[in-house]
């Protein structure tokens, strides 16, 4: 009787594995600024048993440019079918990138493809429909400046809470850029009203701020791996890498700060988090209030070197190819 028990335990166990469906998302970024979205965007290609990603929305800046990169990217690795959408278009706000005029040093990677191209539909449209016909049943992840959440919240003010979460990469808790006090972070800064209006939409939301992210730094040992591999997906990452590295004063280090946005969607275990009721200031700042009812999760820890360590494994063992 013990071992027939045992054995439905088992039987229905593996059922559920078996029938389990990978998590629906749309990755909103903002994807040929700093290097860490192409890292981001191979681990999400990477993990499609676990994620299903319904498009790729890109905003913030020179947005037709970071279409043809993420179409580039997609059309390389024979993953054409994913959509991408694009944002507005505003160059004179793309900030760290104003002195390359909205073109960023990546984008001379893709700069004239045209074998794959973005959808016509807006990226905000794109992501208030989806969020509509599949209401609590879409991840959004958003990894850059929140433009385009912005124009999804001026078509519905409650569109953010229909979809199953919210995952940003996102803000400056207690610890700011290279370990330092808590600073006003890129995402938010570029556009702080747009911040303050995600903090209020009302979404089941969880940040990954600059706490569980700037000091994940990839290492040499893993960019020689990424050179040497030698797939469509790892030469985009190679070019894309030496194209980023020293065109600016900031562009050394190699900080995964998205990649660890989708780590949590991946690994929760790897992370500690906490509720809080979480406010951006005028300045760009993300305060926690106390004593109010949570609006949020943050992340607070990160098993950073079990991160990197599935993180790049994956990214490696994949084998795209058009």
């Amino acid at each position: 009787m013990k071992s027939h028990f045992f054995g439905l335990v088992l039987f229905y166990t593996m059922l559920s594995t078996a029938t389990a469906q990978p998590e629906k998302v749309i990755f909103d970024c903002d994807l040929g600024g700093d290097i860490d979205d192409a890292f981001a965007l191979a681990l999400l290609l990477s993990s499609q048993d676990e994620l299903d990603i319904l498009g790729i929305t890109v905003g913030h800046g020179n947005t037709p440019g970071r279409a043809e990169l993420a179409c580039k990217i997609l059309y390389e690795t024979g993953m054409g079918h994913i959509p991408v959408y694009m944002g507005a278009h505003t160059p004179t706000v793309v900030g760290k990138d104003s002195t390359l005029e909205g073109r960023s040093t990546q984008m001379a990677w893709s700069e004239g493809f045209d074998q794959l191209q973005p959808q016509p539909e807006p990226a905000a449209d794109f992501i208030r429909r989806t969020l509509n016909e599949q209401a609590g049943k879409v991840t959004l992840v958003t990894v850059g400046p929140v433009d385009n959440i912005e124009a999804v919240l001026d078509q519905d003010a409650t569109a953010l809470q229909k979809a199953k979460r919210v995952v940003a990469m996102l803000g400056s808790i207690d610890v700011g850029y290279d370990g330092g006090e808590p600073s006003p972070e890129w995402n938010v800064r570029a556009n702080i009203p747009a911040a303050q209006r995600l903090l209020n939409a009302g979404a089941k939301l969880t940040l990954a701020p600059l706490d569980i992210t700037d000091h994940v730094i990839l290492g040499d040992d893993y960019l020689t791996a990424v050179a040497l591999r030698d797939t469509p997906l790892t030469n985009a990452l190679g070019n894309l890498y030496a194209l980023w590295y020293r065109h600016a004063d900031w562009a050394v280090a190699a900080k995964m700060f998205d990649g660890v946005a989708i780590g949590m969607l991946l690994w929760p275990a790897l992370f500690e988090t906490r509720q809080a009721y979480v406010y951006v200031d005028e300045q760009g700042y993300t305060r926690v209030e106390a004593g109010k009812t949570p609006n949020c999760t943050i992340g607070v820890k990160i098993d950073k070197q079990a991160f990197l360590d599935r993180m790049m494994r994956r990214i490696l063992e994949q084998q795209f190819a058009r």
